[in-house]
């Protein structure tokens, strides 16, 4: 006998309302990628869903999480689509993706222990802190109303009114909703931004007008580039580690050992395949999403089979031509007032990562790694890689860390995720 509250894979008709429910929660985050960084909203959620039931195949429909588009890779986007279009940026992350496959590899074989070696809380720590940081001036821009060449998009003061109550609109949710609003903060703050927006008249409907109701969504092939492969695929490090904080932590939620079964490497391997698919088809990257595994563990909902209810609602939704140009709608500023605090906690997550390792910061190594890791992201350093291309930004960063991690003399242990974990976990 199958129930939501079940562990066990049930697909029913009648759990179709909870399934939409867990996409509402992830819609606003799901969103926010694509339109912060040029890509499609409904290619988004097209591949959202996809890459979910991709990753329910690999994991043979174990793991409770949705999957849909990463924070982590906003900046090197923004970069790519600048510097050399979308289909190209696509090619890059579409090697990310793979990246996470070489990881899944070197996990079933080596186990865990090989990645902490190459891949500690000393490099993914600063790895992290530089993707927020780097991306501060544009938040601040946007919050301003402006263009990233500084065009003024809408007067100042009413986009400060209109960032401002957005941003506190956002931490205020986060601190004081209850049940289903505190899962959705920036959904809220999107919404707060969204009818302040209206009343200062700052809103153009002209593109909701002219989009039919039905639409194939408007997916974009990659382009093979070497420049935007070795420059976004560095920056994979930072989520393919995370992966394994969001594995263990539905893992707390439901009492279940998703390192073990279906094992870390499925789960990894099924995170990169949907990364993958996502970049061929013109959409951001895929990560497993915190807002739907709260919202697992405020509904008890345990069922998998929710989660491909959530899958399907998000690819036939992305077919509603009406609903991508009501999103293109949304003003400058909300999204500036989002930003601010959405790059603030992810270099504060970065942070979070070498304070829980327990590193001493001060040690020379240690200093080292960290403070070369961030000067060189967030400074800009860029180094020749044949040609005129440069390798600079994030991707540098990651390398860079990598490199004097494994070469610099002395170490100090760090946690497995497994060592510190903070729940109990239940073996059936």
């Amino acid at each position: 006998m199958h129930d939501v509250h079940s562990t066990e894979y049930s697909f029913k008709p009648k759990d179709a309302f909870l399934g939409a429910q867990m996409l509402f929660v992830a819609f606003g985050a799901l969103v926010l990628v694509p339109l912060l960084t040029g890509l499609n909203p409904n290619v988004a959620l097209f591949t959202a869903g996809a890459g979910t039931l991709l990753f329910q195949i690999v994991t043979k429909g174990r793991v409770p999480v949705f999957l849909a588009s990463s924070f982590a890779f906003i900046a090197p986007i923004i970069y790519g689509v600048q510097t050399w279009g979308i289909p190209a940026t696509m090619s890059g992350l579409a090697a990310a993706g793979l990246f996470y496959v070489v990881l899944s590899g070197l996990v079933k074989t080596f186990g865990v222990e090989a990645l902490r070696k190459v891949l500690p809380p000393i490099v993914t720590g600063p790895v992290i802190m530089v993707i927020g940081l780097i991306l501060a001036p544009v938040a601040v821009t946007m919050a301003l109303g402006k263009a990233g060449d500084g065009t003024v998009l809408v007067v100042e003061w009413k986009a400060l009114t209109i960032s401002l109550s957005a941003l506190v609109t956002t931490v205020l949710v986060s601190l004081m909703g209850k049940g289903w609003l505190k899962l959705i903060p920036i959904l809220s703050g999107i919404a707060v931004g969204y009818v302040i927006s209206l009343v200062l008249g700052v809103v153009d409907f002209a593109a909701i007008g002219a989009a039919p109701w039905l639409a194939v969504p408007a997916f974009v092939m990659p382009e093979f580039k070497w420049e935007a492969i070795l420059f976004i695929v560095p920056v994979a490090i930072a989520p393919a580690i995370e992966h394994f904080g969001d594995v263990l932590a539905i893992g707390c939620v439901t009492g279940k050992d998703y390192v073990k079964d279906p094992g870390i490497h499925r789960t990894m391997l099924g995170d990169g395949l949907a990364t993958s698919l996502a970049s061929m088809l013109g959409g951001p990257p895929n990560t497993t999403y915190s807002e739907v595994s709260g919202a697992v563990a405020l509904t008890r909902v345990f069922n998998p089979g929710i989660m491909t209810w959530a899958a399907i609602t998000a690819i036939l939704l992305a077919f509603v031509g009406k609903l991508g140009a009501f999103l293109s709608t949304i003003p400058v500023p909300v999204m500036g007032g989002i930003m601010i605090l959405l790059f603030g906690a992810i270099m504060v997550v970065g942070m979070n990562t070498l304070v829980k390792a327990g590193n001493d910061l001060m040690q020379a190594r240690n200093l080292a790694i960290v403070a070369i890791i961030v000067i060189f992201g967030v400074g800009g350093m860029s180094l020749p890689f044949g040609g005129e291309f440069r390798l600079g930004g994030i991707g540098l960063a990651g390398i860079v860390g990598v490199v004097l991690n494994l070469i610099l003399p002395g170490s100090s242990h760090e946690l497995l995720p497994e060592e510190k974990d903070p729940c109990t976990i239940k073996n059936d």
